[in-house]
């Protein structure tokens, strides 16, 4: 039990879980936000809280470097950082998400359907011409099939995807070494003085 306790107590993990907790509660108040002006929370306003997720990201890179590696900072453990910050935000929305429709307000998830439904039958004619009308009909299955447990996973994916370039971009931008070919680690011999054999 004290080894599982220590593994979770280790900065690597902690610093990006916590960064992680706040992203996914910034985008369940996004979420809320939105639910409170009267637009629909689901679908395409919501694809913006992604922007919470990125800055997360930021913070606790920027924080890991500045007071776990003292100014130092690797490329594999920026990378590390911005994926545990993006799955366990993406988690916590989309279960926070799926709570909220499921027990406070199921109607939110009915008039999303309908709009979905709505739009695709206004666009009919595009569809049919451009898919053909076999394709145009089971999109429409498609629409019944989603359940609120699809949504979960439907966030979870779709952050995961989305933050490809953010998190590539984040951790060459923030990665800081004390070495590199050409001014190799002090552990290590400097194989450009090395004597010619």
């Amino acid at each position: 039990m004290k080894q599982l306790i220590s593994f979770f107590n280790h900065p690597l993990l902690k610093v990006p879980v916590f960064f992680g907790i706040l992203a996914g509660v910034l985008c369940f108040a996004y979420f809320l936000a939105l639910y409170g002006l009267g637009i629909m929370p689901l679908g395409n306003h919501k694809v913006l809280d992604f922007g919470f997720q990125i800055i997360m990201m930021v913070a606790a890179v920027w924080y890991y470097r500045k007071n776990i590696g003292h100014g130092f900072l690797h490329l594999w453990e920026a990378l590390s950082i911005c994926y545990v910050v993006n799955t366990v935000g993406a988690m916590l929305t989309a279960w926070l998400i799926y709570l909220f429709l499921k027990y406070i307000d199921p109607t939110v998830f009915t008039h999303y359907l309908d709009e979905m439904r709505q739009l695709i039958m206004a666009t009919k004619g595009r569809l049919v011409e451009t898919l053909g009308q076999a394709e145009y009909v089971k999109m429409l299955k498609k629409v019944d099939q989603i359940t609120l447990e699809t949504l979960v996973g439907d966030e979870i994916s779709k952050k995961t995807v989305l933050a490809i370039l953010p998190v590539l971009i984040i951790s060459l931008l923030f990665r800081r070494q004390d070495y590199s070919l050409y001014n190799p680690a002090p552990d290590e011999p400097d194989r450009s003085q090395s004597p010619k054999s």
